[in-house]
This record gives structure tokens, sequence and C-alpha cells, in this order.
């Protein structure tokens, strides 16, 4: 198979942990069926199916939003046709983690807002707390309901040379992503109908319905009926095309901030009838901007008297504000930590190795090492604000380290970890690109759930080791084999 012309392009990088070539370039067990499948089809046919994604993700509005960009705000989020596939036993211990993982940032959270024992005891440092921007103080001995406060995680694993599986980052707050996660499975199963049986894929469609099942379990009113809506901050959010699809897929209302009130601590949504009120809020607005009584005063995407409605237990909103500062990159160090506080037990899942650059003896260790480093601020996204030291040129990298010195605290830098690469569609061949993976993890009443799946990210530009779509990247389906 490895005569085929697909892969007279595919050259495995060295010191890289390639997904689909293992030891003595042999192609690994779970991606022989996809190979065989793909030596059949000639680069017509594959160019034809390349082309049909383009124009359903085009026709179906699979959009995403670069604010930056010249070239218009709306972008198609690039596909590509070839499954990234992941073993059932090597899922097995990705969920197992992750559901540890979970559990403790809740314990955290409850614990950090109320009685913080982890702080008392020396576990987290006092003062990342405080300085943490998404620390809030509003939140401090509010009552949760089931004391779940992460109801939806996405949470970024990589893997390193040798395949081990690292979190890069927890998302906590907003995660985003999941709608092209589903998406693309829809897309898969039009360019492949008959390979997803054959290779037994396990499903990911269940998420919207797992997820609407939590969200009723929430609502503080027992009503055979409960009132959910999903609150957008509107069309010119960079996850627009997810609220829709995420609201459309489980059945409830999509609202502004202006479509909601608040009156006698209640959430109310105006309808064509008269208000409604609403029980669960699935929110997709930013902390700050959800209650300008409270936060952002000039904030006009939230609704004023929301916290009040919160607080009071008459409204219940996904996820729970206040989660940022279990997310902050500054406090990510600290898991494998507060894993061992809170459970006993040791982390299933690594960290990545961790400088904080308000520690000057860590400070001056990056400083020393810039060129070997990624440098990342504490509360950036989207890949923006990095400096990628094997990349950047001295100038850049003083620059940076300027930026840095007005407020170590707002920095970390990680070790540059060759990122796992798997084969893509270019041009008629196979080619290696560099990859994540993003699972997303569903916190209700019962437990935990993970859909056998994830967004796997994709840097498109060869050498790259940036996979956000912000920053030229994109996305492939992700298979989990039973």
């Amino acid at each position: 198979m490895q005569d085929s012309a697909y892969f007279k392009n595919y050259h495995p990088t060295p010191g890289t942990w390639d997904e689909m070539f293992g030891a003595n370039s042999q192609i690994r067990d779970h991606y022989q069926k996809v190979i065989q499948y793909l030596t059949r089809e000639s680069i017509d046919d594959l160019n034809k199916k390349e082309d049909l994604a383009k124009r359903l993700f085009m026709s179906q509005g699979i959009t995403f939003t670069v604010y930056s960009s010249g070239e218009g705000i709306e972008k198609i989020f690039p596909f590509d046709i070839i499954p990234r596939i992941i073993t059932g036993d090597e899922w097995a211990f990705v969920e197992k983690g992750i559901k540890q993982r979970l559990h403790v940032l809740n314990l955290f959270l409850k614990d950090v807002y109320s009685n913080q024992f982890i702080i008392k005891d020396g576990i987290v440092p006092i003062d990342i707390i405080y300085s943490c921007p998404h620390f809030l103080r509003e939140m401090c001995n509010v009552s949760v309901p089931y004391d779940i406060y992460v109801h939806i995680a996405g949470i970024d694993l990589i893997r390193d040379h040798e395949g081990t599986f690292y979190v890069l980052e927890d998302n906590l707050r907003t995660p985003s992503g999941v709608s092209y996660m589903l998406e693309n499975r829809e897309i898969t199963k039009r360019l492949f109908p008959d390979l997803l049986p054959q290779c037994k894929v396990r499903s990911v469609t269940e998420y919207p319905n797992i997820l609407y099942k939590n969200l009723l379990s929430l609502s503080p009113r027992q009503i055979p009926h409960p009132v959910i809506v999903l609150l957008s901050p509107g069309i010119y959010n960079s996850a627009y095309f997810e609220h829709t699809t995420l609201a459309r897929l489980m059945g409830v209302e999509l609202v502004e901030g202006r479509d909601l009130v608040v009156s006698d601590h209640k959430v109310y949504m105006k309808t064509t009838t008269g208000l409604q009120q609403v029980d669960v809020i699935y929110r997709r607005v930013d902390d700050e901007f959800l209650d300008p009584l409270e936060f952002n005063p000039s904030s006009i995407l939230g609704v004023a008297g929301i916290m009040g409605a919160y607080r009071r237990g008459n409204v219940a909103i996904v996820n729970a504000i206040g989660n940022g500062v279990a997310d902050d990159k500054a406090i990510y160090s600290y898991v494998p930590d507060m894993i061992r506080y809170y459970l006993n037990e040791e982390p299933i899942l690594k960290n990545v190795p961790t400088y904080q650059l308000g520690n000057p003896d860590e400070k001056e260790y990056v400083f020393a090492n810039i060129n070997k480093m990624v440098v990342k601020r504490t509360n950036g996204s989207g890949g923006y604000g990095m400096l990628m030291g094997h990349a950047s040129t001295e100038a850049e990298i003083e620059d940076y380290k300027n930026e840095i010195l007005k407020n170590p605290r707002d920095f970390i830098a990680q070790p540059t970890i060759s990122l796992s690469a798997a084969p893509c569609y270019m041009q008629g061949s196979l080619t290696p690109r560099r990859i994540d993976l993003r699972p997303y993890a569903l916190c209700g009443p019962d437990g935990i759930e993970i859909v056998p799946g994830g967004l796997t990210r994709v840097a498109l530009r060869e050498g790259s080791l940036v996979v956000n779509s912000s920053q030229g990247g994109g996305s492939k389906d992700t298979w989990v084999l039973m």
C-alpha cells in the first residue's frame, strides 16, 4: 500500500508520533481499512469528495468568524477528509483521565468559592487565586445546583513523540467547537457511507440529547416542561454557527440578552404571548458581559439582574459563573496536586511541564531557554498572543520579554512539544500534519458522560504546531473504534 500514489509525499516527521505509521513505517492496524479503501479510490474520486465537503460546509453555513481578517468576517472551517482514528483502548484511557480531571476541577471550584481548604492547606497559593481576573468574589458562597460548576468541558489533549497523552489546557467557561465535531461526522457519512460501519466507528450524535437531558435536570422548578434557552451574544460572535446548531438540535429557544428580562428575581423570556419564565440558561456569553449591574456596566449582551436571580436559585446557568479561575493557565500547573489532594490518587493524564513567569527563578530559566519554549498569556485563547520560541526572531523575542516584564503573572511557558501527526489529503497525496484533540465532557447529576470522539484540530501549514482555526488551522473527523 505504501507504493500507492497517495504516499509519494508522506514522510513521517522525525521525532514525532505518527498516528498512522508505526515502527518500521508499517501502517498501524486501526488505519488499515481506511488506507485499503483509499488505495481503491482514484485521485479524481478523492478530489471530488474533497470538493463536495467544501460545498456542503458552504451551503450549510459551517463557518467561524475572524475579526482581524481583511478577507471578510465569515470563513469556512477547513476540513480534511481523512479521519483521525483512535483505538478503543486508547479512548478508554483518555475517558478515564478526563473524568478524573473534571471531577476534581468541580471539587476545586466548590472549595475555592466556599471554604478554601486547598488554599489554607498550602496546595495552591492564595496570590495565584486572588490575582486571577476570573476569580469572581460575587460567586463566593453561592449555592450551585448539585455542586456542579463545570457542566460542559473541552479538555485539549496532545501526544508527545512517544505517543503519551498530555492535557494541554482545560476549557471550562464556554468551550466551543462541538458543532464542528457533529458536522464533521455528518460530512464523513456523506463521503464514506460504507466505511464507518465497516470500521465499527462509535457514534457522536448523542451529544445534543445528553446535554439536553442534563439541562432539564437542573431546572429549579419541578414542572413537566422546564423552559430552557441558549443565550448567545449574537450573529457577530465567532461561534454563532454553533449556537444556532445546538439550539436547533436540542429544540430550545436561541435568545440574546435583549430577549430576556428579570423581574422579582426571576428571568423571563419575551414572547408574542407575553413573558415566559426561564428555568435554565445555557449561556455562551462571557462572565464579564453577563450582568451589567454586577460586572461590565456597558455590556448590552447580558441581562440586568440575572445574577440576583441566579443567587436565589430561581434560574440555573450553564456553565456556572466564575469557572475561569479553574482554567486560568497559571492554575493549570496545580491540577495534578489537586487530584492528589482531593482524591488521594495519581493523575491519569499528565500535564505539560509548565513554568510560571511570576516566579522569579522560573522566569529566569525560561528567559535563558526561550528558544525552546512556547510562552502564553494565562488568559489568552485562540492561539493569539503566543510566542513560539523556536520560530521567532531575536527582535520578536526581545519585544515579548518586555511584555512579560510588565506583568509576569500573566504569562506561563511550556517546552515545545512535537505534536503528533496524522495523514491529511492534500493535492492528491497523503501528507502528515500536526494535530490535537478536544473531547467534550458533559457533567450532570448522574455523572460525567463523554461522547466517543471530539474535535481533532489540524495545523494545515507545513511545519506549524498551531492548530487554532483563527491561525489557519482546520479540523478532521475523529473516529473512536469499538
